[in-house]
């Protein structure tokens, strides 16, 4: 109930408005916030790097306690990090992430914006980091953010001045917003931008510090405060009955997939920030001291002014469409303001006010989630007035000058059914995230259309608008076209409504290992958008690969079905990879896009576009051993990536663990993170050694330090602690110091060009200390940097082996990276060649 009321607290708070959810409903007291937060002409950007970096706690106090504009810039959309809720990774995790970055927004009051930034993994220093961003197009970013936010104050997350001693984001993000700062009134710097926006001067520059940036608490005590502000955070708001580290926690929460998600804390809590560059307030509590917040900053804002904070001295809680009048009369005066800026931002926040007062409610809905271009749909729209105060809906349409409904009285509490057509234009994009509409590359996103820039998510294509008479003066309401519909155990639900295409294609494994020469049936699975629909399908491919027709029909009748259409792919004889990809021939029009979806309770349904294709790679790989258990830790694909070389695999339940219940298997793989995310992992961990010391191959994939009692108590058979070192050069040297070890060469042959070709990294969180039962095989480093040992270490116990592996092969495996599996063949299959070797001579 306590998340529920929170919503309805401070949906109001929101200008990046999730259009797939319900409508909100705001109490009295949720509007008098509003109104206070309308009196207030304040702005603050917070700058970070990545979902999750942010501090929604200074960013829920600067919203709901101060009253001001508060944005959160994250330069990336988190793309490069791990998900421990599902499958979805790179720029389908960015757009999981970003979602969840509206959702947090939604409950602590900020609004979001990002730049082209690609999260590409864990960087060590800024110099990497801005080489592969491409610095100043990203810093172009930042200062486009800046000229359209026009923030009064901004505030560092990190430290501008510690270069490699954090993620090399992290340092870039304060470093961008350091020079950005100046640069955003520098009318000779990316003048190009001041063409849609204008120069701007931010008045403070802050770094968001804390004990944590030096070291420990006991050293902060003792650090030089004199050019630090500090606020309480901890407040209480009697008005909307929580406190703001209560509302903070559960913004913070809604990062689920990074597993963020906390306990409330409550009480006094001290935040600080350090100046950087602007004046010293007076008062150390008050971020916006000596700048002008009041309405007296905009053109005509002293007779509005003087209305509105009339409204909030006298609100009637009881009665709150009684302040109408008033409200309406303030929008009219500030429709004639010179200063296009706050115009437009206190029209809106003033119309959402006016409506809640009037407890308007708008909806236009459809009974499909999508449709496609040149296609015609029926939309109900719904309209009702539920105050006293007498209103004439003047127009409502989807589509100007198109099915309009005019003069219609708005009767109190009477609701008004209208239907009408939505005619989607022939020329209509397909609906999603605009970054991912063109290929981009290693750092960078690429956006053709600047008028996207900083946003959150592409813009709705199709809103309903309503223009409501409060006695005599018109104002204009718009609310987003959605898909409505109900579930039996969820009841009302709302998604977003889509243009997509009248069909797409998709591969069920996007990566095809052909572990032999002999041919393999292959199949398209068409998805129809649209009732009957058909077609041709074409494969494109390699020549050096042979199809048996390149061209298949395909027919679908009913909208939503699917239809696979097979195609029998021989490989060439040689080691090869190469990329595979169909084309749906429809009503003229050539289609190679595949549709997917994500959907999660906590965020709106999303659909994506991407290139429809599969990697197929031709590889002369050996194993043994044919049956696996798998136990799944935080999401991964690697299963799926064993079935493709011939392993059969089995999702092992951890509660089923029990004494020789593992026996059966050839190799037990522990998927990633499991320790941190799996609590019942650490009780049947005596099972599992159980299986190792009978004769058993257990294969640990990568742990995240600390999360789990002390380094991973009674994680491995001998003393192994987990830390966390990494290497992030995915062309970094990989030195083979084993090279007559088995893992090295049964059953296949592993030398330095297996490491060809890795993505994003090598790996991550490697032992650093370890018994010496174990042996380390592989040596690694970043430049700069010392040699790691600990990436892949194996230690016989008993009658098998334990083997720990921080290589990132949850990102070599799905990509299709053939070294990446020679090597896991060999993990799964060592101590077998002394099997084999006694069945050649019995033999």
């Amino acid at each position: 109930m306590r998340l529920r009321l929170l919503y309805c607290i401070t949906a109001f708070l929101l200008t990046n408005s999730i259009s797939s959810q319900a409508p909100k409903k705001n109490t009295p007291s949720e509007t008098y916030h509003a109104i206070q937060k309308l009196n207030f002409l304040g702005t603050a950007l917070y700058i970070a790097a990545h979902p999750d970096d942010e501090n929604t706690r200074l960013i829920s106090y600067l919203s709901n306690e101060v009253k001001a504009r508060t944005g959160y810039l994250s330069l990336t959309r988190g793309d490069g990090g791990q998900n421990i809720i599902g499958p979805e990774l790179r720029e389908l995790l960015g757009v999981l992430r970003t979602q969840e970055l509206l959702k947090a927004r939604s409950v602590d009051g900020g609004e979001q914006f990002f730049s082209r930034a690609n999260d590409f993994g864990y960087s060590k220093h800024p110099d990497e980091t801005l080489k592969i961003w491409n610095k100043e197009e990203i810093l172009g970013d930042v200062v486009r953010t800046i000229r359209t936010f026009k923030p009064d104050i901004i505030i560092n997350r990190f430290d501008h001045r510690s270069p490699g001693t954090t993620h090399g984001h992290h340092t870039s993000s304060a470093m961008l917003s350091v020079e950005a700062f100046d640069l955003a009134n520098d009318k000779n710097s990316y003048s190009q931008q001041l063409q849609t926006t204008e120069t701007w001067q931010p008045q403070r520059l802050f770094f968001n510090t804390s004990w944590w940036f030096y070291g420990s608490e006991e050293k902060f005590k003792k650090a030089d405060k004199s050019n630090m502000l500090n606020v309480d955070i901890g407040v209480y708001y009697p008005m909307l009955g929580i406190s703001n580290n209560e509302i903070a926690a559960i913004a913070s929460s809604q990062h689920l997939c990074q597993g963020f998600g906390r306990l409330s804390q409550r009480g006094s809590t001290q935040e600080y920030v350090e100046l950087l560059k602007g004046d010293l307030p007076k008062n150390r509590n008050d971020l916006f001291d000596g700048i002008n917040t009041t309405w007296s900053r905009i053109d005509g804002g002293k007779e509005i002014g003087a209305i509105l904070n009339q409204v909030e001295k006298d609100f009637n809680f009881k009665n709150p469409a009684a302040h109408i009048p008033e409200l309406v009369k303030a929008y009219s005066l500030l429709q004639n303001s010179k200063d296009e800026h706050w115009k437009t931002l206190k029209s809106i926040e003033l119309r959402s006010i006016i409506k809640d007062l009037a407890g308007l409610h708008f909806e236009a809905f459809t009974t499909t989630p999508n449709t496609n271009p040149g296609a015609t749909v029926d939309v109900s729209i719904e309209i009702i007035n539920r105050s006293n105060s007498p209103m004439l809906l003047k127009k409502a349409s989807l589509q100007e000058n198109v099915d309009a409904h005019e003069n219609i009285i708005l009767e109190e509490n009477v609701k008004i059914d209208l239907k009408s057509k939505l005619r989607i234009p022939e020329n209509t994009k397909y609906t999603n995230p605009y970054w991912l509409n063109e290929k981009g590359s290693l750092g960078m996103y690429t956006v053709k259309n600047e008028a996207y820039l900083g946003k959150p998510e592409t813009p709705r294509a199709f809103k309903a608008t309503y223009i409501i008479d409060f006695n005599g003066y018109e104002i204009t309401f718009t609310k987003p076209v959605v898909f409505k519909h109900a579930k039996r155990d969820k009841g009302e639900l709302f998604q977003p409504f889509e243009v997509v295409p009248e069909a797409t294609a998709s591969f069920k494994d996007k990566v095809l290992i052909f572990a032999d020469n002999k041919a393999k049936q292959v199949g398209v699975t068409i998805k129809a958008h649209q009732n009957n629909v058909n077609g041709k399908v074409q494969l494109c491919f390699d020549k050096s690969w042979k199809v048996d027709q390149e061209t298949k029909a395909f027919n679908i009748a009913k909208k939503g079905d699917e239809q696979i259409i097979y195609f029998r792919i021989s490989p060439p004889e040689n080691e090869n990879e190469s990329f595979i990809s169909p084309i749906l021939k429809v009503n003229g029009k050539e289609i190679s896009k595949e549709l997917v979806t994500i959907a999660y309770d906590h965020i709106p349904t999303q659909t994506i576009l991407l290139p429809s294709e599969a990697k197929v790679v031709r590889l002369n790989i050996k194993k043994a051993g044919e049956n696996i258990g798998y136990i799944m830790g935080a999401g991964d694909k690697v299963p799926n990536s064993l079935e493709q070389i011939g392993y059969t695999v089995h999702t092992i339940d951890p509660s089923a663990i029990t004494k020789g219940s593992l026996q059966k298997y050839d190799a037990v793989v522990v998927g990633i993170r499991a320790y941190n995310v799996v609590e019942e992992l650490k009780f049947k961990q005596p099972f599992l050694l159980d299986y190792v010391e009978n004769g058993g191959n257990l294969i640990v994939q990568y742990n995240t330090a600390g999360r789990w009692g002390k380094q991973f108590e009674n994680l491995a058979p001998y003393a192994l602690e987990i830390s966390r070192d990494r290497v992030t050069d995915e062309n970094s040297e990989v030195k083979i110091l084993e090279k007559h070890h088995s893992l090295i060469n049964f059953p296949n042959s592993i030398s330095k060009n297996d490491f060809n070709g890795w993505v994003q990294e090598r790996g991550l969180y490697f032992p650093n200390k370890w018994d010496s039962k174990f042996t380390p095989i592989l040596q690694m480093k970043d430049e700069g940097e010392s040699a790691k040992k600990g990436s892949l270490l194996v230690a016989p116990y008993g009658k098998g082996n334990y083997i720990y592996t921080g290589l990132s092969f949850f990102r070599e495996l799905p990509a299709g990276v053939p070294g990446a599996y020679k090597l896991f063949s060999n993990m799964i299959s060592i101590g077998k060649d002394n099997i084999e070797s006694n069945i050649k001579v019995k033999g």
